[in-house]
């Protein structure tokens, strides 16, 4: 790179050591050099003109890209620094790009981040052509993917990220630009618990989808699964997972964890799965599914993906009544995500309320509630879910009025967002609120509409519950023949499953009506 005789060269440097503005380290010509402090290089650095300057950078990058090819391939963004600093902005660019990719390989999605930004900074000094347009695409597909991984799915760097991306995908007529960007959009709208805006997106995908190749079926199934799931249709997500785990292989959509949200298509489908088929009255089966996809996760090496089947494996637990289980996967989940610099898709603070009122701290558990609530990125996704079981912790605790207030909040959220899997649980809650409040007739009816909503959305699990809150109800009415045949139908569809709380509770309520 300096273009001079080696004597000359290694005198030069020689005079630099003796005056001691370079360490030396190792002996010529197998040696590094470093400056003695930051200040002496600036000196140096500030005394050359602007083209010296651009030139001699020119020449180190063309020296890495001749001599040092494996170590630019470590270590793209040394070569994308050279590029900048010599004014060749296009391949600076793609290599800040590069740079971007590569460590988002690593998971080292903050400095992704990073360089990815550095690469859109330049873009503006580039002329607006078609060439322009991909690479900006490019970029910005993949910052929203490692802004996903480290600021959340609802975080607002996301829909710049791919509504930007979107933009120009249309206008150049990209397919599979298109559809990754259009995957970004719905994913950050699914985090933000609006389902109602989620579902033409998703609807998109499908149809784009539908003649395409299975990795963007996959992911087309991917983003039904996952609303249909949130919009309480747990039977229709359940067909998605099974079609999407069909389509899945873990080798060939490997890179879709780079591509699609950050995370792994097919544990995704295995933990969604295992929510689904609680849901619909399979506590076993679901719990062995969701448990297959937390060991793929572990199997793969994802820690995003390992990450996120260990919460929704939490939520699982919780659902069954598990909450020292729910609490370990909680734990573990939290150390990994500050390990790996990770953010989690859930709020933790929600879930750990919850299992404190599984425990019976219900005072606790309540200020807890409370505070994952209050504006938190992730709580967002759950607020219908944390108002929910806020209500069920002051209920418990004998606090009714502030509990039906709770559960208002959370029926108000649902018909906004259209987030209606707690739904049934929400009108159960509000029965039991208003029953502490001495009006049964309201407390009734707000339990038939919550068995009501169970059947139509088959959530048997959720039916199973609210035929046990109205029976004990209609129990203390003295109509317990009623009561009975009310749950015992529902109880006996049943065949697994029988050693969770619901279901002990459920037999213990029956045997007590006989």
């Amino acid at each position: 790179m300096a273009q001079r005789e080696e004597r000359e060269l290694q005198a030069s440097l020689g005079q630099l050591g003796d005056a001691g503005l370079l360490f030396c380290r190792g002996t010529p010509p197998h040696a590094s050099y470093l400056f003695k402090h930051a200040l002496v290089q600036d000196a140096a650095y500030s005394t050359l003109l602007r083209g010296r300057r651009q030139e001699l950078h020119a020449r180190v990058a063309a020296a890495l890209e001749e001599h040092f090819a494996d170590f630019i391939e470590r270590q793209p963004e040394l070569l994308a620094h050279h590029l900048t600093a010599a004014g060749d902005t296009e391949r600076a660019v793609d290599q800040w790009l590069k740079a971007g990719q590569y460590a988002a390989g690593r998971l080292a999605h903050v400095e992704a981040i990073a360089h990815l930004e550095r690469g859109l900074a330049l873009l503006g000094s580039l002329p607006e052509t078609p060439a322009r347009d991909a690479r900006e695409i490019d970029l910005q597909l993949a910052l929203g993917v490692s802004s996903i991984t480290v600021k959340g799915m609802s975080s607002p760097s996301v829909p710049q990220a791919y509504g930007r991306a979107r933009e120009l995908a249309e206008k150049r007529g990209d397919e599979r630009q298109l559809f990754q960007a259009i995957y970004g959009m719905w994913q950050n709208t699914v985090a933000l618990g609006q389902i109602l805006s989620a579902r033409p997106l998703s609807d998109r995908l499908l149809q784009v989808g539908r003649g395409a190749d299975d990795g963007l079926r996959l992911q087309a199934h991917h983003s039904a699964w996952t609303t249909c799931l949130f919009a309480g249709e747990p039977a229709a997500a359940r067909e998605h997972c099974k079609v999407g785990r069909q389509i899945y292989d873990p080798e060939r959509h490997s890179l879709h964890r780079r591509l699609y949200g950050g995370h792994d298509p097919g544990v995704c489908a295995g933990y969604m799965s295992g929510q689904a088929h609680w849901l619909l009255g399979y506590p076993q089966k679901g719990l062995v599914i969701a448990s297959d996809a937390l060991a793929l996760a572990e199997q793969i090496g994802h820690s995003f993906s390992q990450a996120t089947a260990l919460v929704m494996n939490a939520l699982l637990h919780l659902d069954r009544a598990e909450p020292e289980l729910a609490l370990q996967r909680l734990e573990a989940a939290e150390a990994l995500a500050a390990e790996q610099r990770l953010g989690l898709v859930l709020e933790p603070q929600l879930l750990r309320g919850a299992v404190l009122t599984e425990q019976g701290a219900f005072g606790e558990a309540a200020a807890c509630l409370r505070e994952g609530l209050s504006g938190r990125p992730g709580a967002i996704r759950l607020r219908p879910y944390g108002l929910a079981r806020l209500a069920e912790a002051l209920a418990r605790q004998g606090e009714h009025g502030v509990a039906l207030m709770a559960v208002r909040d959370g029926l108000e959220e649902q018909e906004r967002t259209g987030q209606r899997r707690w739904e049934p649980e929400l009108h159960r809650l509000e029965g039991i609120a208003l029953f502490g409040l001495n009006r049964i007739e309201e407390s009734q009816s707000a339990l038939e509409e919550a068995l009501c909503v169970a059947r139509r959305q088959e959530a048997k699990s959720y039916e199973l519950r609210a035929a046990a809150s109205l029976a004990r109800l209609w129990g203390e009415q003295g109509r317990r023949a009623e009561a009975r045949d009310l749950l015992a139908p529902v109880y006996a569809w049943f065949t697994e499953g029988f050693d969770t709380p619901d279901l002990k509770e459920a037999k213990a309520l029956l045997d007590e009506l006989a």
